[in-house]
């Protein structure tokens, strides 16, 4: 027994106008009819892909929508330019895709699954179907999905290039923002943190001391690094597949089409992109996408570390190390009374798990070009996009909700230095290693200042040791 699948709750964009008072309605396509919802604007091959696709529920991404929509306005217009489409059509189908960018509600227009067919030729085909029907009724006519939006577009260069139109709007206007924002709040905090000094670590175990400005440079450097490898990385995730049409030979398409409307993309967007001058590499393969992701993984490591040092200097408050206080920002326990939790810092290493994650699928989406197509497509284009979505908005919070407003516990740290035998390594040069290590052994045995231990040691004076010892002297290095 099989039943009906539900009508779509549709909200009519701007220049959508007409419904059905049936709940269904017949679309034909080349394989024959099809009952759908008689309100979608969606037709045939969307529907037969909604019916086909049920993996969750997990729709493409509303960035790979909006570029789909940017990419087919440009095309409309840039067929128009060129001659292969009338005026008047042209401008109903680019209208209608913005008209659509302008709807909250576009995104129940596009029901298609992320797990479909790999070339993404149900997604090309949901926005085909869905511009074609705004666009007959701005111009009262039919306008076909196939002949006239898709005019000189196949799903194999038109997904690729979304692909790359999405990420490189994100990068630029989310992830890179993000990142300098992060970078400057560190920068700027630095110098207020520079007076305090604290108990550096390796193997989680006391080590020489560090100033705070020190550990925020480090920091800094790691969202830096992060930030100008990405930008290296623009100009190629800017480089459309868009002209190749079925297999890269550009077959069907005028040849001044793919420049046309990547000038068309640039005016939309502020971004420039340009037409590949090789486009088989970009349509059997996505490495530039493997690229990106490797990048973001390498950011989303970088973001671990720091929001893992700062949920360890935050431990305790009475059995951890207690270095800092982060803002309290919620209830930590729906049991113990008054406890605070380090939330940020958590659920940026929590988004550092996703993007490893996406990244390791992104790895092996990318080997799945067979010949000239990659045959994971939509994955690729949903593991990316939350990537970066998930980078910027994790690195904002990182700045504006952890790092800006945390407090230096001072007593703690200069309680900390005071016991640390390790500062003992500065009388390396004047007493030897081993005799360094004897004091050091001694100071841990007794519980004792090493200052107080290497004045009974040793004969150089406790004015000297004050000195030599002085934790903030020697976070300058040196002898």
């Amino acid at each position: 027994m099989t039943t009906d699948p539900p009508t779509p709750a549709t909200p009519s964009p701007a220049g959508a106008s007409g419904t059905s008072n049936a709940a269904w309605r017949v679309e034909k396509d080349s394989m024959g009819e099809v009952r759908v919802p008689a309100q979608a604007l969606w037709a045939a091959q969307t529907q037969r892909a909604v019916e086909n696709f049920h993996f969750g529920g997990i729709t493409m991404p509303a960035a790979f929508v909006d570029a789909l929509l940017h990419i087919k306005a440009a095309a409309a217009l840039a067929n128009e330019k060129l001659g292969l489409l009338e005026p008047s059509l042209a401008r109903a189908i680019a209208d209608s895709a913005d008209a659509l960018l302008a709807d909250a509600q576009r995104m129940a227009h596009f029901p298609v699954e992320v797990f479909q067919t790999g070339s993404g030729t149900s997604s090309n085909m949901n926005a085909n179907e869905v511009l074609a029907t705004l666009a007959a009724r701005r111009l009262g006519r039919a306008v076909s999905a196939n002949d006239h939006v898709n005019f000189g577009q196949s799903s194999n260069d038109t997904i690729p290039s979304a692909i790359h139109v999405a990420a490189a709007l994100q990068l630029e206007r989310e992830l890179l923002p993000a990142l300098a924002h992060l970078a400057r709040v560190l920068e700027n905090r630095a110098p207020e943190l520079q007076r305090h000094v604290k108990t550096g670590r390796t193997h989680l175990m006391d080590a020489m001391p560090v100033r705070f400005d020190q550990v925020l440079g480090g920091w800094r450097a790691q969202v830096q690094q992060a930030l100008s490898a990405l930008v290296l990385l623009q100009p190629a995730v800017a480089t459309l597949a868009q002209g190749g049409t079925a297999v890269g030979t550009g077959v069907n398409t005028h040849p001044e089409f793919a420049s046309t409307l990547c000038a068309l993309l640039q005016q939309r967007t502020g971004v420039h992109f340009q037409a590949a001058a090789e486009r088989f590499s970009l349509m059997g393969a996505q490495d530039t996408a493997v690229q990106l992701s490797g990048q973001l993984k390498a950011t989303a490591v970088a973001l671990m570390k720091i929001a893992n040092d700062l949920r360890w200097m935050n431990s305790g408050p009475l059995a951890g190390l207690a270095e800092i206080e982060l803002p309290a920002l919620q209830p930590g326990s729906s049991i113990m009374p008054g406890k605070v939790n380090p939330v940020i810092p958590e659920a940026v290493a929590m988004v550092g798990a996703q993007v490893i994650g996406n990244d390791a699928a992104i790895t092996i989406a990318g080997q799945s070009g067979n010949f000239e197509l990659n045959v994971m497509l939509p994955l690729v284009a949903r593991n990316l996009l939350e990537s970066l979505q998930l980078l910027a908005a994790a690195a904002r919070a990182l700045a504006d909700r952890a790092i800006a407003g945390f407090a230096v516990n001072e007593a703690s740290l200069r309680a900390a230095l005071a016991r640390n035998p390790v500062l003992v390594t500065a009388l390396n040069p004047l007493v030897g290693y081993l005799k360094a290590a004897e004091i050091a052994k001694a100071a841990y045995k007794q519980g004792r200042p090493i200052i107080d231990v290497a004045d009974e040691m040793t004969d150089l004076g406790r004015d000297r040791l004050q000195d030599l010892l002085d934790p903030a002297r020697l976070t300058e290095g040196g002898l």
